[in-house]
């Protein structure tokens, strides 16, 4: 079964896919009210026949009512940003996919709730089966193969910010299990058994666990610590109910982290989280709500590309280290929400590895929220991994697979292959491998995920699926014990856990888990589905960036100075080269239109090499305006923040409420680099770039545009990218022209 063409995949910014659409909702309806005349067929109607006639005067009345209130609902709904639009370049959100809309009206209809697999018998299931296949997108072991390797396993949650959340709670509480349990074991004559019980200890010995000291407790081996409650149970002979009850009261979930601390580490420092300056203010936001404070996240430097800068991440692990404090969490953060930058995650993995032999460890996490489904862009298909497992690349037989998109059945999901050679809107494509725009950089954190404990991804963003959809997976799927609850009234003894068991949420719309499955089970999360999609997102921005540069090359009275540098810049180039690179992408890509532009990049290794280090690690561009007067480019750095200000109001919805499509011809949004965040050298770094005087104690203001558009250089019309940058150019101009008359500055000669 071939994937098919993408074009097929969205409704389209003009409703192209209406038809389409309209018979999917139906199919979602049927389908449900078959299964409610099926059931107890010989029950009776919910009132008699006449009382649904056109003749009972209530029953219209209330008929109109609803009608007449969806038309006012859907009246102020023109008011919303138009998110399928070319040009909507502001959040991290486009069009939704078709298989995902479709299956959330699907499981709407059902209204199951995922807190428990009684309320939810085969949304419980969907989730199951499709938070498999995020695992097996982002590297960890296929969940449904043999393995030495612990089996992972993710749920869903609402967003990014409670799977973070998620991800703090189960660090802390795993990092406090052993004492606690080292605590009963001691005190409690039913776990008597259990005191010669032995542990692995980072130092590759193995030692009686009521032997180790408070450190070592507190950093004991990861999968060690996940396995302890286990181990005793087998090793000991006790019974599980029994090992609970010896832990009950004695655990940081039972008595908070106030009398935690006090009863078992009156004199350890309190416990930290380390993560880059530029992480989500979920962190500190999941940090407070288990406990531990704001304070307790420590912002790592970062570099001048927005990544997290692994030399101050020592200077804070060796404080820890040398103060004995806890360090519960490092965070990594995959696809910043501004800069769109990838922290050096393998890096961070090998120093990790490094301290473990100092005897420190902790939870390695990564926020994918946004970046996530990048990973698809790596991920072979099932046909690609048949062929490697009966060894015929290269070979007539591959040719021979390849050609008929024969299908591999796998887990719950339906064999989806190979694009479709006969695709004539993504023909191009099928010439260049989908990850080709993820640079080299970016390509070697995907690849360490594996080495991740757990990691932040949500569909709702890269995967295109309607809101509220995020997601948690755990390397080791037996870390998810630490933080479950149950409750008598929802889990009955003898259910099948449901994945409700674990996690902050309680309720859970099964609906969601319907539309995430759907959106798998047509789209792949491979390089033919989800890694085509992206790969395109990202061979856009790309485009965007250039075209950026190209457009504001034009005019001497407006500046445009990307965040992420050109790597003429990187390299340390001289002011005549990075010129010359500006030309070179204004004279030898922006006028290329795809087709053309992807068959000299395959031909061309040098070019190919410079396309993929242009703009951000991913699809969102960041950037600064200034503007020139008579004496050069201007240098008040409150006049530029000013000027971007003004494009930024000018290019967003800024009257709330009505009943008008918004009428900003794009919109972008805006954000600053703050010195106490980011660093004054940063700020000063990047000011001085676009042009102005450094102001210490003062942000610099920047837009950013994000490109999750696949199709924005594909239309009808061609590549858009060049139209969207001359947009922002002439309005620039404008707004800088303003901004001259009402200061009496000199306009450029």
């Amino acid at each position: 079964m071939p994937v098919g063409t993408p074009v097929a995949w969205f409704l389209g910014p003009k409703g192209e896919n209406e038809t389409l659409l309209r018979e999917l909702v139906d199919m979602a309806i049927s389908g449900n009210l078959e299964a409610r005349r099926a059931y107890s067929q010989k029950d009776p109607e919910m009132a008699p026949p006449d009382v649904f006639g056109a003749d009972n005067a209530a029953y219209a009345r209330s008929q109109d009512l609803m009608k007449d209130r969806l038309s006012e609902v859907l009246a102020h709904l023109r008011a919303s940003i138009p998110l399928s639009s070319y040009r909507n370049q502001s959040h991290m959100y486009w069009d939704t996919t078709l298989p995902s809309v479709a299956g959330y009206i699907t499981g709407l209809l059902y209204n199951q709730n995922n807190v428990a697999t009684e309320a939810s018998p085969v949304t419980t299931l969907l989730e199951m089966a499709v938070c498999d296949d995020i695992c097996r997108m982002l590297g960890f072991r296929d969940p449904e193969e043999d393995s030495d390797l612990p089996r992972p396993w993710g749920h869903l949650t609402c967003d990014g910010s409670v799977a973070n959340a998620e991800s703090i709670w189960a660090a802390r509480n795993l990092k406090f299990l052993p004492l606690a349990l080292v605590d009963a074991i001691r005190h409690d004559p039913a776990l008597a058994a259990a005191r010669n019980v032995t542990v692995l200890t980072l130092a590759g010995t193995r030692r009686p666990l009521l032997e180790l000291g408070q450190w070592d407790l507190l950093n004991l081996p990861m999968d060690e610590a996940i396995g302890l409650s286990i181990r005793v149970t087998k090793a000991a002979g006790i019974d599980a109910d029994v090992l609970a009850a010896g832990l009950a009261g004695r655990t940081v979930a039972d008595l908070g982290m106030i009398d935690f601390a006090r009863r078992y580490m009156p004199d350890v420092p309190a416990p930290v989280i380390l993560a880059p300056a530029t992480a989500h203010y979920s962190w500190p936001k999941g940090a407070s709500l288990v406990g531990l404070g704001r304070s307790s996240v420590l912002p790592v430097r970062v570099d001048l590309d927005g990544r997290m800068d692994t030399v101050d991440l020592r200077r804070h692990l060796d404080r820890c280290l040398a103060e004995k404090r806890p360090v519960l969490e490092v965070v990594a953060v995959i696809g910043t929400t501004e800069e769109s930058a990838v922290d050096p995650l393998a890096d961070i993995a090998d120093i990790r590895d490094e301290y473990r032999q100092m005897g420190m460890e902790f939870s390695l996490h990564a926020d994918a929220a946004w970046g996530g489904y990048f990973a698809a862009m790596l991920r072979r298909s099932k046909l690609e991994r048949r062929i490697s497992d009966l060894g015929l690349e290269g070979t007539d037989e591959e040719a021979r697979l390849m050609s008929r998109h024969l299908g591999v059945q796998e887990s719950h999901l339906e064999a989806l292959e190979h694009p479709a050679a006969d695709d004539p809107f993504f023909a191009h494509d099928l010439g260049m491998s989908p990850g080709m725009t993820m640079g080299d950089y970016v390509t070697t954190q995907y690849k360490a995920f594996p080495r991740c404990d757990t990691i932040t991804v949500d569909p709702h963003k890269a995967g295109f699926v309607p809101y509220a959809a995020g997601s948690l997976v755990y390397r080791n799927g037996s870390m998810r014990d630490v933080v479950a609850f149950t409750a008598p009234v929802v889990f009955h003894g003898g259910t099948v856990p449901s994945v409700g068991v674990y996690g902050i949420e309680g309720s859970k719309a099964g609906a969601v888990a319907a539309a995430v499955y759907m959106s798998h089970a047509v789209i792949p999360a491979d390089r033919t589905g989800y890694g085509r999609l992206l790969a395109k997102c990202m061979f856009n921005s790309k485009r965007f960036y250039c075209a950026l540069i190209a457009e504001f090359s034009k005019v001497r009275d407006v500046t445009l100075t990307p965040f992420q540098r050109l790597p003429a810049e990187r390299d340390g180039g001289t002011s005549f080269e990075i010129a010359a690179q500006k030309d070179f992408i204004a004279q030898q890509i922006v006028p290329l239109a795809d087709d053309a532009l992807v068959e000299k990049l395959i031909h061309d290794p040098e070019l190919m090499a410079l396309f993929r280090r242009l703009g951000s690690d991913q699809t969102i561009c960041a950037y600064t305006i200034n503007f020139r007067t008579a004496e050069g480019v201007n240098r008040d750095l409150g006049l530029m923040n000013a000027l971007n200000d003004a494009m930024f109001k000018a290019l967003s919805v800024q009257e709330f409420g009505g009943d008008h499509v918004p009428k900003a011809p794009m919109f972008v949004t805006a954000s600053e680099f703050e010195p106490g965040t980011y660093g004054q050298p940063f700020v000063d770094h990047y000011v001085t770039r676009c042009g102005a005087d450094p102001v210490p104690g003062t942000s610099v203001k920047f837009l950013t545009s994000t490109q999750q558009n696949p199709f924005m250089t594909s239309t009808a019309d061609g590549d858009l990218t060049p139209k969207l940058a001359k947009i922002l150019r002439q309005k620039a101009q404008e707004l800088a022209a303003e901004l001259r008359r009402r200061y009496g500055l000199s306009d450029p000669s």
